[in-house]
């Protein structure tokens, strides 16, 4: 597999990304799901331990709404958009080992409802995110 190859496995078209390696999907009703990237699980190794916001509570761009605790490390969680939390995967209470094996799709995080549609256009592509990645390689 060549390096373009790589990036379109672990780095999807379809989602925008943030610099903090969160991963951002618009869902079809205009909520987003949020997660963390593969990179940043590979990154964290095997996660033991999600502490995630209740659902109703608010946030608003950058906040901190959780941490990611793996055998070597814990990681915070900033939101990339604002708006109100929807829905926790409470699925990662049990099995937080899902971030790693599923990060684009059991492992989700949260879905908001939006505050704010126009930081939509604040976030990264695909390609961008790439960049970051192979600069931190």
């Amino acid at each position: 597999m060549d390096k373009h190859d790589w990036r379109t496995i672990l780095i999807p078209a379809d989602l925008k990304y943030v610099d903090t390696h969160e991963w951002v999907r618009l869902e079809d009703d205009g909520s987003v799901t949020i997660g963390i990237t593969d990179h940043a699980q590979e990154a964290l190794g095997d996660v033991v331990f999600v502490e995630l916001p209740e659902a109703g509570g608010t946030l608003s761009k950058g906040d901190d709404f959780g941490v990611v605790e793996s055998v070597k490390a814990a990681s915070d969680l900033y939101s990339p958009l604002s708006g109100d939390v929807l829905e926790v995967n409470s699925e990662l209470e049990d099995s937080p080992e899902t971030i790693n094996e599923a990060p684009y799709e059991g492992g989700w995080l949260i879905r908001l409802k939006l505050s704010d549609r126009n930081e939509l256009a604040d976030l990264l592509d695909a390609d961008a995110y790439s960049n970051i990645v192979e600069a931190e390689a």
